[in-house]
């Protein structure tokens, strides 16, 4: 038996993911947003970004983090929602009533996630798949929404079962079964490998989870680093990482691997402007505002530089934080080098409650 089904390994972890979260909001309070394509984001313009998308918009390839001149593009009579995050943070706090009833080992990754870890839970149900029923159907009693849960015995694996079977799913991955769904997934979707890594595996012969786990940890962490040895972990189907309940963290951030390096600096400074929105998105979500700037960028290379700037005062402006990225951008000597990776974070936080680092994939589902 796999070491994943070890006692020591056996927690009982749910991942919940409501559906389309921004966007069901808005079609719930809004009945004529119902049953058409619809995205809560900046308006189509060159510095307007996709923060959700409804699944009627996502038929047409509309996802987050895209750029809303793309989207209508795609979609010509899309529905454009400015955020109501006030709104989103009183439904999450709803949301997260209804886990205390069962744990309090909640950890919340966004406003529509969180892993909770019901090993031990406080109505003594013996099964973790029925804690997640309750859940799901008291989340619809209460809210009109639908949320999407995974069970297993590991964060990683539930993160997974959570994305087997959306919107309105509940997948199990039990103990005996984790290895072999391991093996069997393609490697392009596994949580953390985004589209440029699953690009690189590709290359050296590495398709699914049963190629991954045929390679040595040395030989992953030639390769990819550090995060070899995660790799290596994952593809045994084990992840040893705590559901950690009150996580604060210290910055709010975005950042794009790029599936083609970027060697014009027009098309940079457009990115970068597309990041910085998707920032500044994040910042009024959690109710934020940061002082220092670090722009973060990897060469083609895999040379990594981070340039930082500590602002008079505390911001979330998206003018401010495109001005502040760019200058120190134009720091940065390129010498005709190619780019493969942007990316922004503001830390030195006014209110650092549920803020996180996140990443923005250039691709739906390649975050990187």
């Amino acid at each position: 038996m796999c070491n994943a089904s070890t006692t020591k390994q056996m927690r009982k972890i749910i991942h919940v993911d409501m559906d389309a979260f921004y966007a069901s909001v808005e079609q719930r309070d809004n009945p004529q947003y119902r049953g058409k394509p619809l995205v809560v984001g900046g308006s189509p313009n060159q510095r307007g970004v996709v923060a959700a998308a409804s699944y009627e918009a996502r038929k047409f390839g509309i996802h987050s983090a895209m750029p809303s001149v793309s989207a209508l593009a795609r979609c010509p009579s899309l529905i454009f929602v400015r955020p109501r995050f006030d709104v989103y943070r009183e439904v999450s706090a709803q949301i997260h009533v209804i886990f205390k009833r069962y744990t309090d080992l909640v950890e919340g990754v966004a406003l529509d996630e969180a892993y909770l870890d019901v090993t031990e839970n406080k109505q003594n149900i013996p099964y973790a798949s029925t804690i997640a029923r309750h859940i799901k159907a008291e989340i619809l009693e209460q809210t009109k929404l639908t949320a999407t849960a995974g069970v297993s015995i590991n964060k990683f694996l539930a993160k997974m079962a959570s994305g087997q079977n959306k919107p309105n799913g509940l997948t199990v991955i039990l103990p005996q079964d984790a290895e072999a769904f391991v093996e069997g997934l393609a490697i392009e979707k596994f949580h953390g490998i985004g589209e440029v890594t699953a690009a690189k595996m590709h290359s050296l012969g590495i398709h699914t989870g049963a190629d991954l786990k045929a390679r040595s940890l040395a030989e992953l962490t030639q390769n990819f680093g550090k995060v070899g040895h995660h790799y290596y972990k994952i593809a045994l189907a084990e992840d040893d990482r705590a559901v950690e309940p009150n996580r604060v963290r210290k910055s709010v951030g975005a950042e794009t691997s790029f599936a083609v390096n970027l060697s014009d600096r027009a098309q940079m400074l457009h990115e970068l402007e597309q990041i910085a929105s998707f920032v500044q998105q994040r910042l009024e979500q959690n109710s934020t505002r940061g002082r220092t700037l670090t722009l973060k960028i990897k060469f083609s290379d895999y040379q990594q530089i981070t340039r930082s700037k500590t602002l008079p005062n505390y911001t979330r402006d998206l003018e401010t934080i495109i001005t502040t990225a760019t200058a120190l951008f134009k720091t940065v000597e390129l010498e005709n080098r190619s780019i493969r990776l942007l990316g922004i974070a503001l830390s030195n936080l006014e209110n650092a409650k549920q803020t996180q680092v996140i990443q923005l994939p250039l691709f739906e589902g390649s975050g990187e």
